[in-house]
């Protein structure tokens, strides 16, 4: 009896020593072993990302690595464009005054993500040089802001030519969308009042005067007239649904709303799970090039969306439904590698760091509030995650990430874009992606069963 009770224990260190002795062997590199001598289905895979369970302190290791970088790299000052030196009254200063210049802008759409990001990771993890980083660039910004505002001369228009040009006088929602998002998220985080005139004037661009189609949908004159950028979901909606939680008023939810759906309706193929990446009105056929990133800002949109949406909104049934069929779509496409395609649907294209941790974020997000399947996209998501910790440097710096990228209807513009660890738009989508993965880590149990990642279901 006693021998049969020790058998299994014999047998598992036996198994373990074995597994061990086999960790060198390749799926295409088995050569000592067959069926009858090891257990195959236990051999490890040679996989090109680490695969398993990613630990909590790992992942902000990688979110402290960027931090350090850009809180070298970023500065906040204004300097003289001529002489270099550091201008700290602005009553002094004159025409040459500019932003000192660091590896990347202070105020771009890109580094209001970033601003988003590093505020999220100081609300899940407690580290407060996260949300220091935002706030001291941001509080700079609404300081100065008012001076170049009501400064008048008559050779020089300082709201349009100064260094704030593109906050005080926006003319796309580039210029204005995801900064005004991050300023209300700060301003409901306790940060500074002195940001709500921007925030009125970002808002009122948005609501008013960006150009749009005849329903009412935000449009573009670029490339080509009445021109729909899946992009612009992003640069105009997070913003409008933020202001609808800082007002309360109704209007801004049913704006945002609105937007999503109308966008949904011309460019979501419903059949792919994907959106379109152009569309333009009185084309009587739509090359569809379903660019990665583009996909990405349309999934952040709904999130965000839905984060702040009231319970009761007639459309969030709607936004949900959608939310979940692109869900269905993206994770279709997911690489054997972890990441996406800069193309979803082209697997010849290349593999895109950006909107891989657009992604991760997103699912994450999405399972933490109970809007997806948790059984379903916890691997995927997991995954995710683990590819874009490559991609992150010994500095700090993401790689990987396609530069910024206009609208086109062919296939090499979208295959030959650029990548550069100075592209800003990969910065703010992994500092989300790493939050919300320690989220999701903190909330669910994990395990590896048959080798493969699944979430621990309560017995």
């Amino acid at each position: 009896m006693l021998k049969n009770k020790l058998y299994p224990m014999k047998y598992a260190s036996i198994l373990t020593a074995l597994l061990f002795s086999l960790t060198g062997y390749a799926q295409r590199n088995v050569t000592n072993a067959n069926d009858s001598n090891t257990p195959l289905h236990l051999l490890k895979p040679d996989y090109p990302v680490p695969y398993g369970i990613p630990v909590q302190a790992d992942v902000k290791t990688v979110l402290d690595r960027i931090y350090n970088y850009l809180n070298t790299t970023t500065p906040y000052e204004f300097v003289n464009s001529k002489t270099g030196e550091t201008i700290t009254d602005l009553t002094k200063s004159d025409e040459n005054i500019t932003l000192k210049k660091g590896d990347f802008r202070l105020v771009s759409y890109e580094w209001g993500v970033t601003y988003a990001g590093m505020y999220k990771i100081s609300q899940i993890t407690g580290d407060n040089k996260f949300k220091d980083y935002s706030d001291k660039r941001l509080n700079f910004i609404a300081e100065s802001a008012p001076y170049f505002s009501n400064l008048k001369s008559q050779t020089f228009d300082w709201g349009a030519k100064g260094p704030l040009k593109n906050l005080l006088n926006p003319h796309a929602l580039d210029d204005c969308g995801a900064m005004c998002m991050a300023m209300i998220k700060s301003m409901r985080d306790g940060g500074t009042p002195k940001l709500r005139p921007l925030i009125d004037i970002h808002i009122d661009y948005i609501m008013n005067k960006e150009h749009r189609l005849s329903d009412g949908t935000l449009s573009r004159i670029r490339p080509q007239n009445k021109s729909l950028w899946l992009d612009d979901m992003f640069m105009a909606v997070p913003a409008i649904a933020q202001m609808g939680k800082l007002t309360g008023d109704k209007k801004y939810y049913d704006e945002a709303t609105k937007q999503v759906l109308q966008f949904a309706k011309r460019m979501f193929n419903k059949e792919k799970g994907v959106y379109m990446h152009g569309w333009v009105e009185g084309m009587e056929e739509h090359p569809q090039f379903h660019w990665a990133r583009a996909n990405g800002w349309a999934i952040l949109t709904k999130v965000e969306l839905l984060e702040v949406l009231p319970p009761d909104h007639p459309d969030r049934q709607k936004i949900l439904d959608l939310l979940k069929a692109h869900v269905r779509g993206l994770t279709s496409y997911q690489s054997g590698d972890g990441f996406w395609h800069q193309l979803l649907d082209r697997h010849d294209s290349y593999l895109e760091t950006s909107a891989t941790a657009i992604y991760a974020y997103s699912l994450a997000k999405a399972m933490n509030n109970g809007w997806i399947d948790k059984l379903a996209y916890t691997s995927a998501t997991l995954l995710a995650w683990q590819a874009v910790s490559t991609k992150v440097n010994d500095k700090g710096q993401v790689e990987g990430t396609c530069v910024g990228t206009g609208m086109s209807f062919d296939p090499a513009f979208y295959y030959h874009r650029p990548i550069s660890p100075y592209a800003a738009h990969g910065y703010g989508p992994v500092l989300l992606a790493g939050a919300e993965i320690i989220n999701f880590l903190n909330k669910n149990k994990f395990e590896i069963n048959d080798s493969s990642v699944q979430l621990l279901l309560k017995k």
